[in-house]
C-alpha cells in the first residue's frame, strides 16, 4: 500500500488500521469527538509514537494540542478498510471452530461476511449453517470465479493444509487465513496469516504473570 505522497506504508502499521478503525467507531458511538495519541494508546496499549507514525503515513491528522478528530480518522481508515463495501469470504473446514464461526459470521461488522463454506466431510456437505449451505471442496473454484470471495478462512488441521493451499492458489485465491500454525509454502502473490489459538492464550497469561511481577 502506498501514502498519498507515495511512500510505502510498513506492513505492520498497516496491521494496525482494523484496530484504531474499531476503536475509533467504539469511541464515536460513546460520543468522543476527538482523541489525543496518548489517550488511544492506553486504550489500545500501543505506544503514544507508534500511533503518531502510523497515523502520519496518511497525512496531516491531527493538531499540536488537539489531538485527532475522530470522526476524519474513521472517514480516511475506512476508505483505506473498504468498509462499505462486503467483503465476501469462503470458510475451508466446518469442524466445530468452522462452524462457530459461521455461526456469528462477524455479526458485528457489516462489510464482512461469509458467504461460502466448503468440507471434504460427505456427511456435513449440503447442510445449511445460518443461511450457508456447506457445499464440496471441489466447488470452490467455480465460485471463486462467479462470487466476490475476497479471502479464504481455514481450519483445516495442519497435516492437510499443504494440499488444500495448493488448491486454493490454483482457485485464483491470495488471502489465506489459517488456525493451523505450521507456515505453507505459497508463491509470492499469496498472502497467508497465521492464527495461533494456543500460543494466544499462552502470550496472554505471560503478559498477565509479568504485569504482576
Amino acid at each position: 500500500m502506498m501514502t498519498p505522497h507515495n511512500k510505502k506504508i510498513p506492513r505492520m502499521s498497516i496491521e494496525r488500521l482494523p484496530i484504531y478503525y474499531r476503536t475509533l467507531c467504539n469511541l464515536a458511538d460513546n460520543g468522543y469527538l476527538r482523541i489525543k495519541s496518548a489517550q488511544l494508546g492506553k486504550i489500545i496499549q500501543i505506544e503514544p509514537t507508534t500511533i503518531r507514525r502510523d497515523f502520519s503515513y496518511f497525512g496531516d491528522l491531527g493538531k499540536s494540542g488537539y489531538g485527532y478528530d475522530i470522526a476524519h480518522l474513521i472517514q480516511i481508515f475506512g476508505e483505506i478498510l473498504e468498509v462499505n463495501e462486503t467483503q465476501g469470504l469462503a470458510l475451508i473446514g466446518v469442524g466445530n471452530l468452522g462452524r462457530a464461526l459461521l455461526i456469528n459470521n462477524f455479526r458485528r461488522n457489516p462489510n464482512l461476511e461469509i458467504v461460502s463454506a466448503y468440507d471434504a466431510d460427505p456427511h456435513v456437505i449440503g447442510e445449511t449453517i445460518n443461511e450457508v449451505t456447506i457445499q464440496s471442496l471441489n466447488e470452490l473454484k467455480e465460485d471463486s470465479q462467479t462470487q466476490a470471495i475476497k479471502g479464504v478462512i481455514s481450519t483445516v488441521p495442519s497435516h492437510a493444509f499443504q494440499e488444500v493451499v495448493d488448491y486454493l492458489v490454483a482457485c485464483g485465491i491470495t488471502s489465506i487465513l489459517s488456525f493451523a500454525p505450521e507456515p505453507v509454502h505459497v508463491p509470492k502473490n499469496v498472502h497467508v496469516r497465521y492464527l495461533d489459538l494456543t500460543s494466544e492464550v499462552q502470550n496472554l497469561l505471560l503478559l498477565s504473570d509479568i504485569a504482576e511481577v
